[in-house]
């Protein structure tokens, strides 16, 4: 493969911005700048992926990025729609494609050059790598970064600053009224006991009637909550937070607030998977979380940063240089 300046490569995902964030972070760690695929698929593919892998040539629907020639020297993709598009192009560009698939693609990891998964999967390959959890594209320079950025819009709120990441109802988890009214009132007697102020930012699985609650309960409390108009800034609030509380049902905003070595605190929700409760407890057992349960306390530990031995993995499997 050639040296890092004339290196192509695709990030391929259905559009959905955490998936997509992992993979950019992989790109990004290997010093590439990526062509962003957001692919659609056609009936019987979207239904029957990854298992349907049959004329994948006519897979894609004209609705999404058309995935034609050149064809990349590196792909990375992850999501259960994308997987299409790493086999497509493997065939397509004579095997010249290096494809990295991050999670469990569920069918054999053959298929793919590499695969990445986090520890509590199961999958296990000569070409399977594992992290902690998930890829992401924190760095250092982006949480200063972003936290300049950030700053005036939050300069009148008092410290501690307590970043609140709040995801929503899953496969796995559940964050319904129920849940979210007594964690709003905990929010608001948390800032109002620290002196400080909560710095919240809703994902698009929390709903509008849970972000409604957090608003009128914490409508007299010094807090900051993004109210989904223009970019969120939800890096510049991991780079000012000086504590970070994030609920449990997202495997990437866990991993991204660890990566940031300032305190994390889990929320729990009712519900949860072996797979997802062997990865909480890990970190939990390490140091790198607590469970919160209403009061905050400051520790250290190293921060993750498997996005940075995966890369070192793919250049080595890639034979790529650094450019030198």
């Amino acid at each position: 493969m050639p040296a890092n300046s004339q290196v192509t490569c695709w990030t391929v995902t259905d559009g959905k911005s955490g998936m997509e964030n992992q993979c950019l972070g992989l790109a990004e760690a290997l010093g590439l700048t990526p062509a962003v695929k957001r692919v659609k698929l056609r009936t019987p593919w979207r239904q029957l992926s990854p298992f349907l892998r049959m004329g994948l040539a006519s897979a894609f629907s004209p609705e999404g990025d058309q995935l034609t020639p050149p064809w990349p020297d590196l792909l990375i993709a992850t999501g259960r729609l994308s997987i299409p598009a790493p086999l497509y192009v493997k065939r397509a560009s004579g095997g010249k494609t290096f494809t990295v698939q991050l999670q469990n693609p569920v069918i054999a990891p053959a298929n793919f050059d590499l695969v990445v998964v986090p520890e509590h999967d199961d999958l296990r390959g000569s070409n399977v790598i594992t992290t902690r959890g998930g890829l992401h594209r924190v760095t250092p320079v982006m949480l200063h970064q972003s936290g300049e950025n950030f700053a005036p819009q939050i300069a009148h709120l008092p410290v501690p600053r307590i970043a609140v990441l709040i995801g929503g109802s899953s496969g796995a988890y559940r964050l319904t009224p129920v849940e979210m009214e007594p964690l709003a009132a905990q929010l608001g007697t948390l800032a109002k006991s620290s002196g400080g102020s909560l710095l919240v930012t809703p994902s698009r699985r929390t709903g509008d009637e849970n972000i409604a609650i957090l608003q009128n309960a914490l409508r007299d409390t010094p807090a900051y909550i993004w109210n989904g108009q223009g970019p969120n800034p939800y890096y510049g609030m991991l780079g000012l937070a000086d504590f970070i509380l994030v609920t449990c049902d997202s495997v990437n905003m866990v991993s991204e607030a660890c990566s940031t070595g300032k305190p994390v605190y889990v929320i729990d929700l009712p519900g949860g998977s072996d797979k997802s409760h062997r990865f909480l407890e890990s970190l939990q057992r390490d140091g790198l979380t607590r469970k919160f349960e209403g009061r905050l306390e400051r520790w250290s530990y190293k921060p993750l940063d498997e996005v940075k031995k995966v890369a070192e993995k793919v250049k080595k499997m890639c034979s790529l240089s650094n450019g030198s």
